[in-house]
């Protein structure tokens, strides 16, 4: 089986607004209302691409209620515990303005239903694989992966890890199949700029060195890098297309390494499916659906090149 994890979903509002100004009553020219979070899109990428799964967490409220409604109708499994107290955040993403947002908080994860989600990923097993996605809400203990991954150590389950600086490094001990970081997150932990394919390798060997199997770097304009398990090194530039969304476009290059990973076994394969879904989500209005991927993998395919690491 396959899962996701998101601890702090969320609905996004994204709007358009033509000629936006502060301080005065502005409307919308276009309007979307769609189920957020990392893992969640993972999720949906996941069966855009054909491939059951079943997306964990927590949800409150009418909020939560229609994150679920909203994911059950794209046809991904929910398995979401309620929270009693508050409401699942929503997100206001201001679409013609990039990179404007505001982010909701979201409920209150007591160490009970924390507990119950333990149980659940207790269940998985050899074979089974596991998502775990973004930032977690402030009210639960900075070492919440860690300890998830501590429970499954030892039990087969290939585990994928997107997440920023201590989240991330706090796991590698625990040789964590799949981590994606940007350049700029990689850069971070660090402490230096990396702009071009070849700066980011030495620094996705180390974080190879203390436990990531595979390194998987997106690089936005750039393209991207795969330090791979099997001793090569993949990369590719940023293939042709017009920008038109870059939510969720390093979530869907996860969902997409791990659907070629799954499919076929091979890192190139893996690879070029990565690059193909994050791309083709950043071409598309919304979260790519398999034809959308397909048609940008048979571009990445004859561009990506490997070599010895």
């Amino acid at each position: 089986m396959i899962y996701t994890v998101t601890f702090n979903p969320s609905l996004d509002y994204i709007v358009s607004v033509e000629d936006f100004k502060l301080g005065l009553t502005n409307r919308t020219s276009s309007e979307l209302l769609l189920p957020g979070g990392k893992g969640i899109n993972v999720s949906i990428v996941l069966k855009n691409l054909g491939i059951d799964n079943t997306a964990l967490g927590f949800v409150a409220g009418f909020t939560g209620e229609e994150v679920i409604k909203r994911l059950e109708s794209l046809g991904v499994k929910s398995g979401f515990l309620e929270i009693p107290e508050g409401f699942t955040r929503i997100n206001v993403k201001l679409k013609s303005i990039d990179g404007t947002e505001i982010n909701g908080q979201g409920p209150s994860i007591s160490e009970d239903k924390m507990a119950k989600l333990m149980e659940k990923l207790e269940e998985l097993g050899e074979g089974d694989v596991l998502f775990l996605s973004g930032s977690i809400p402030a009210s639960m203990p900075s070492d919440t992966y860690q300890r998830i991954m501590e429970h499954l150590k030892d039990k087969g389950v290939l585990i994928s890890v997107d997440a920023t600086r201590d989240l991330l490094l706090k796991v590698l001990p625990y040789h964590p199949f799949l981590i994606k970081p940007n350049n700029h997150e990689l850069g971070e932990i660090f402490g230096v700029e990396l702009k071009t394919r070849e700066s980011v390798v030495p620094y996705g060997k180390k974080l190879q060195k203390m436990g990531a199997e595979n390194v998987l770097i997106s690089m936005a304009g750039e393209g991207a890098v795969l330090i791979a398990a099997d001793g090569q090194i993949y990369d590719a530039p940023a293939p042709k297309g017009v920008l038109k969304n870059g939510v969720g476009a390093g979530d869907s290059m996860v969902a997409g390494f791990m659907a070629g990973w799954m499919e076929r076994k091979e890192y190139r394969h893996a690879f070029c499916m990565g690059v193909a879904a994050g791309s083709a989500s950043a071409f598309s209005e919304q979260l790519a659906v398999k034809e959308e991927i397909d048609q940008v993998y048979e571009q990445v395919i004859k561009i990506a090149g490997g070599k010895e690491a």
